[in-house]
């Protein structure tokens, strides 16, 4: 498994759950990181704000990114971290209860790697989300400088 963190940004606690259930059933060990809401998650990112004293030269393996977020939404967040060098290589799956095809369509011109919707059965989303770790922290290659393409 690769090595790195792993930023979830979602408001929902029971998501949140359900999604750290899903990691520990499938033996993934990357400490998650939960941000609840797009504001916080960029701030994060780039170590501003109230992460201010964290390095942004530590990015995440992959962000997991819920569209309906407070204060910023998902697709402002992926449209942020695309438009800016340093972030801009980071995997970002969005998983989301949305069922409109814009949103989809939006994610991935964007620059979404991936996009799941949220199952409403939660042993369908556990299994959604164990299947969504093991390919994005076990079978995909990231970048070699992950934020420092040529």
């Amino acid at each position: 498994m690769k090595d790195g963190h792993i930023l979830l940004v979602e408001d929902n606690p029971d998501d949140v759950k359900l999604t750290r259930r899903a990691f520990a059933q499938s033996c993934i060990a990357n400490p998650l990181v939960v941000i609840p809401d797009g504001a916080a998650a960029l701030d994060y990112l780039f170590g501003t704000g109230a992460h201010a004293d964290r390095d942004p030269a530590d990015l995440p393996t992959l962000v997991i990114l819920d569209l309906n977020l407070p204060k910023v939404d998902g697709l402002e967040v992926l449209a942020r971290l695309r438009a800016d060098r340093r972030t801009q290589c980071v995997p970002v799956v969005v998983l989301t209860a949305s069922k409109e095809d814009q949103h989809i369509i939006a994610s991935y011109d964007l620059g979404a790697n991936g996009f799941m919707r949220k199952p409403v059965d939660q042993e369908e989303f556990i299994g959604a989300v164990h299947h969504l770790g093991l390919y994005w922290l076990l079978v995909n290659e990231p970048p070699p400088f992950p934020g420092k393409s040529p």
